[in-house]
């Protein structure tokens, strides 16, 4: 698979039922921690998301959303990917662009997210703080992570 077959787009409210899906798909294939009803609300809020509050980017096949990333305030808010797509580089290809287009140097991480965390640490993160619980208050611990100084 070349990476010269994919684009980076801005979002567009066109995508947002793909990228709706992309998350769906993706969190089901590697959030297998997540409480199938803390799911249920999960993606009840993620619906209600308008993502041009945040600075979107889809990584297209054609005009197929295979992924996309999605970053506020120089802060990863959302990086996810069809499973079929996880593992390819392609991850790398768009936080590199978010690194040198919008600046990001943050993200916070699911602890139980082995996968993840192993993922940012192998592009330079590391992690400044832990909590005990997620943005919504759930029993989900996050590591926010940062970019280490060069």
């Amino acid at each position: 698979m070349s990476n010269q077959n994919f684009k980076i787009e801005p979002y567009t409210d066109n995508d947002k039922a793909q990228i709706i899906e992309v998350w769906e798909k993706s969190v089901l294939a590697t959030h297998d921690f997540l409480d199938p009803i803390d799911f249920i609300e999960i993606k009840a809020l993620v619906q209600t998301i308008d993502f041009n509050d945040f600075e979107v980017y889809c990584l297209k096949q054609n005009s197929e959303v295979v992924g996309f990333i999605g970053v506020a305030e120089k802060k990863i808010e959302m990086l996810f990917f069809s499973p079929e797509y996880i593992g390819k580089g392609l991850g790398r290809k768009l936080t590199e662009f978010a690194f040198s287009e919008l600046k990001a140097d943050k993200v916070d991480v699911n602890e139980q997210n082995g996968n993840a965390i192993k993922f940012y640490q192998k592009l330079g993160f590391i992690t400044y703080e832990r909590t005990t619980k997620d943005d919504q208050g759930k029993d989900y611990p996050l590591l926010r992570m940062k970019l280490a100084a060069e």
